[in-house]
């Protein structure tokens, strides 16, 4: 390889570094993930038993369970009772569940429910908890959601502790225990 060749060679390098680096600069904000000690991001959202807007700010200095979930989706009504039950349990403490449907999310191509059909599939299973609806799936890009079910428990502070990907038993003693184990702390 000649001289002129070599440094022909390292200039491409360099040129391809210095590109490279500001581009991973300009794009880190975008592809920061969402992983377990980062603040839960905000999101809007219906409660479809007040129809008024709920988010994120609504639960701030609570535990919360959020849940995204569809009714279309088996495992998602396979845990919903362990999430009732839990409810019941912790009823009187400053846990809330906060379960968003995405139903009418165009991600998604299984037949969507509207806001009754989603509360008609709460009252068929007897959920107290808290349903809310985002038809605009918005929660599932913020959240950087994988498929339904997907679960978060968020502390006090806003800040995601555990990320549940697929169902779960929230009854299950290791889960209560982390969650009184949050309501414990100040």
């Amino acid at each position: 390889m000649t001289n002129r060749q070599q440094w022909t060679l390292i200039a491409g390098v360099v040129t391809t570094a210095v590109f490279g680096i500001a581009l991973a600069i300009k794009l880190r904000p975008q592809i920061d993930l969402l992983e377990i000690g980062s603040q839960a991001p905000t999101f809007n959202a219906t409660d479809l038993r007040t129809n008024r807007p709920a988010g994120i700010a609504d639960y701030r200095g609570k535990v919360v369970l959020l849940n995204i979930w569809a009714t279309w989706c088996p495992p998602c009504r396979a845990e919903m009772p362990s999430m009732e039950r839990l409810h019941k349990k912790l009823a009187g403490t400053d846990f809330r569940i906060a379960a968003v449907s995405v139903d009418g999310d165009a991600f998604y191509s299984q037949e969507q429910a509207g806001p009754k059909e989603i509360m008609a599939f709460a009252s068929n299973l007897g959920l107290t908890f808290d349903i809310l609806h985002d038809p605009t799936g918005a929660i599932r890009k913020s959240y950087d959601i994988f498929g339904v079910p997907e679960s978060y428990l968020i502390d006090r502070d806003g800040v995601i502790v555990k990320r549940v990907i697929g169902a779960a038993d929230w009854e299950d003693p290791v889960n209560e225990m982390l969650i009184r184990r949050l309501l414990n702390a100040q």
